[in-house]
């Protein structure tokens, strides 16, 4: 898919992804939560558009008529961001994939749950969360693909919210992030960094200029080809980092550093 924009009237996309919301405890996602809406406040002057790249939320699953507890204020910001005419974009990432018609229909906000290719002026941007792309992690690409599936889907909304949710919210708590990791992450090199593989792998079919994505949980910055880049966005768990882009340069920047 693709997605053009021919002008941004000098202001900036703004990118952010794995905020992981809901973990390790209801203290440290809710200090984390006030620290993101002071964000979006101090961008939303300059933004021309918002790319929340996946994993926003530790677990998302939305039955018919209920979402989890909690997170009312991100959503309202997102609401009046949304209702101030900044497009919000949301992609799906492999913590929050059961997003379904709540955030279009309540936020105005745009789903996406593959990768997309977007357009600026005469640069071509390759971007999503990152989850299963390039070579190995076979068995995570199954259980994504079970995991998409609307069986599993209809499966899961047959459990009554308390117990489905609270299932969720138990197998969160065994995530890197609330078993003492803070989500950070090593770097892996060139030959195992799956995401930097799959850019390279990439640019022989089609040059991009940009290739963002998140899910690493690292502030990445790497050479994919002469005019090709690779950046990752970090993490809002430790890292409080995000992606600021004019249409010719990207920046990766750290909030109240």
């Amino acid at each position: 898919m693709t997605k053009t924009i021919t002008d941004l009237n000098g202001k900036y996309i703004y990118f952010a992804s794995d905020f992981h919301l809901g973990v390790p405890s209801h203290k440290a996602s809710l200090e984390r939560e006030l620290k993101i809406i002071r964000w979006l406040d101090s961008i939303k002057t300059d933004a021309h558009s918002i790319y929340l790249m996946g994993d926003i939320f530790d677990f998302w699953f939305e039955y018919k008529h209920a979402v989890p507890k909690g997170f009312v204020r991100i959503l309202g910001k997102i609401a009046e961001i949304s209702d101030s005419g900044i497009p919000i974009i949301f992609f799906t990432g492999n913590h929050d994939m059961w997003m379904f018609d709540y955030f279009e229909k309540e936020l105005n906000v745009t789903i996406y749950r593959n990768p997309l290719q977007l357009l600026v002026n005469d640069q071509k941007l390759f971007i999503g969360h990152g989850d299963g792309l390039g070579p190995g992690d076979h068995f995570y690409k199954f259980l994504k693909k079970f995991f998409n599936s609307k069986l599993c889907q209809w499966l899961f909304a047959r459990i009554h919210p308390n117990l489905g949710i609270g299932i969720a919210n138990a197998w969160s708590k065994r995530s890197r992030i609330s078993s003492g990791g803070h989500g950070d992450e090593s770097f892996l090199g060139k030959d195992k960094e799956h995401l930097w593989q799959f850019c390279i792998s990439k640019e022989k079919e089609e040059h991009h200029d940009w290739y963002v994505f998140g899910h690493r949980h690292l502030k990445l910055n790497l050479e994919v080809s002469e005019n090709s880049r690779y950046i990752n966005l970090g993490q809002w768990v430790t890292q409080y980092t995000y992606g600021k882009y004019d249409g010719k340069s990207f920046e990766l920047l750290t909030f109240e550093n």
